[in-house]
């Protein structure tokens, strides 16, 4: 495939905040770019060019977008791949939608890491309530139940502590069992390729959860160096082997013993690549841009040190606003994102900031400090 020069057309499944950040990196380098998103006021509506309003899986939606778009990607693992597949048979998709339907499924997403050679918490298929308790007896407990297909954020999962919590288990559909992973600490590391095959990683991310959703990604990651680069070559392994094309997120558990352990894969620019805006020279969503463009990829390095902030819905105000912003702004070198969601929900992604320091305790110092400045009010 050529390279696909500017002002070429983008097309982009899924308008929320990745689809949005996507967009404005896209139109940055000259491409035009068209949305596929069923909400009207989703977050990408103001900066792409053309927004269809269609469910993700819409025939003529997507026929449309592949009639206008040079080449076709999408921000979220949760679109269906039998659809995709269709159309990259007359546009360009990336990454290609075989990936996404391995990686759409727990089970089929650790067989493949398995069989790259990489890897991961042992783990047993769910396909009937009955196999449920044999497949305790065999990983033992704790375990984690974990829905196959469309969890997100710790939706989907459960903890089996004892045999007793069996009890309350409802499998409506086909579950992966996963042995529990006392882990030391969450990292990530988002790594692209792009067409020609050329592969490139930023640092290595250490990423605090709060309630199973992502509440801080810290960069560099707080890591011995030889384990970071273990840590990259492994993402680097994992994106070659699936000979993925675009920016990928790749979550790992580091183990006390220092082993890593890949827990899951998005084939997509990732919440823990967020820093990378102001950190790093260019960003996540220009890399993904240049891999799926054929262009040859950027400079990756961190220029700064930096700590990035979700802000999450809360409380019952789906018309809240957010309080605190202009003493947030006094804050050197914290820098606000807020992506333009119309309905405040409980653990919903509505922004998130990134600090910057010379020093990381100073990062993290600004990123806390700004965070805690900010709250929900009423309209």
């Amino acid at each position: 495939m050529s390279t696909i020069r500017p002002p070429a057309t983008i097309g982009i499944i899924g308008g929320g905040q990745l689809g949005k950040m996507l967009s404005q990196a896209a139109k940055r380098l000259g491409y035009r770019t068209i949305i596929l998103d069923p909400a009207a006021a989703c977050p990408a509506a103001g900066v792409c060019d053309e927004h269809l309003v269609a469910r993700f899986d819409d025939p003529i939606a997507l026929a449309a977008m592949g009639s206008a778009a040079d080449v076709i990607t999408y921000e979220f693992e949760n679109v269906a791949s039998a659809p995709l597949l269709q159309l990259a048979k007359e546009t360009a998709v990336y990454p290609d939608p075989r990936i996404l339907h391995t990686l759409c499924h727990r089970t089929r997403e650790k067989t493949a890491l398995r069989k790259l050679g990489v890897k991961t918490a042992d783990f047993i298929p769910i396909d009937d309530p009955s196999q449920l308790a044999g497949a305790v007896d065999q990983l033992g407990l704790p375990a984690i139940l974990k829905v196959s297909e469309g969890g997100y954020d710790g939706k989907g999962q459960q903890l089996l502590s004892c045999k007793s919590d069996l009890a309350s288990v409802s499998l409506a559909a086909h579950h992966t069992l996963e042995a529990y992973i006392s882990f030391s600490k969450e990292i990530s590391v988002i790594c692209a390729r792009n067409i020609e095959g050329e592969i490139s990683s930023f640092p290595v991310t250490e990423n605090i959860h709060r309630n199973y959703i992502l509440y801080m990604s810290i960069a560099p990651a707080r890591l011995p160096e030889e384990t970071a680069q273990r840590a990259v070559e492994i993402a680097e392994q994992v994106v070659e082997g699936l000979a993925g094309v675009g920016a990928f997120g790749i979550e790992m558990f580091l183990q006390p013993d220092g082993e890593i352990l890949v827990n899951e894969i998005a084939p997509r620019v990732h919440n823990s690549g967020h820093y990378t805006i102001e950190a790093c020279h260019l960003s996540q969503f220009e890399q993904h841009i240049r891999a799926i463009c054929g262009l040859p990829p950027g400079d990756n390095r961190l220029h700064r040190p930096a700590v990035m902030v979700n802000i999450l819905g809360e409380g019952k105000r789906p018309a809240a606003r957010l309080a605190g912003i202009p003493d947030l702004m006094r804050i050197p070198e914290v820098n606000l994102h807020l992506y333009g969601k119309e309905e405040v929900r409980p653990g919903r992604k509505m922004g998130h900031l990134t600090a910057l320091a010379d020093s990381l305790p100073l990062a993290l110092e600004r990123a806390g400090a700004a965070h805690r400045l900010l709250r929900w009010e009423d309209d």
